[in-house]
């Protein structure tokens, strides 16, 4: 019987472990295809351990990365979108940068804060 009960318990834990991860927020899914789009529509490069691309490859590689990390539910905000996925490479630890027409190199995570900021100040009740 005590074995039956243990069993019974390791079932209802594996039943109820897919509920138990929330799915990544609707704002955060939101703020981060919009983050991922405003890459994409820049006209800046993106540089990546080293290497230099494109805006639309600097976006379809933070599309991918955004895919992997997201599946651990990891990412809850735009913010943590930042975080954890556009601010540097995971195998290297090297920052992101970005570099854009007429202004300054600088971290893709300060980019994209900055660009945050702004969505959320137009998207904001008045």
């Amino acid at each position: 019987m005590r074995r039956f009960t243990a069993l019974g318990a390791v079932a209802m834990l594996l039943a109820l472990a897919p509920q138990a991860r929330a799915a990544t927020p609707a704002i955060a899914e939101q703020e981060a295809a919009y983050l991922i789009a405003a890459v994409e529509a820049s006209g800046c490069l993106f540089y990546r351990n080293g290497m230099r691309y494109d805006a639309a490859r600097a976006a379809a590689h933070l599309r991918e990365k955004y895919a992997l990390v997201a599946t651990g539910n990891a990412i809850v905000t735009g913010e943590a979108f930042i975080e954890k996925v556009a601010t540097k490479s995971a195998f290297t630890g090297l920052p992101y940068e970005i570099d854009c027409p007429g202004h300054a190199r600088v971290t893709v995570a300060t980019w994209l804060s900055d660009v945050l900021a702004r969505h959320r100040a137009e998207e904001a009740p008045r």
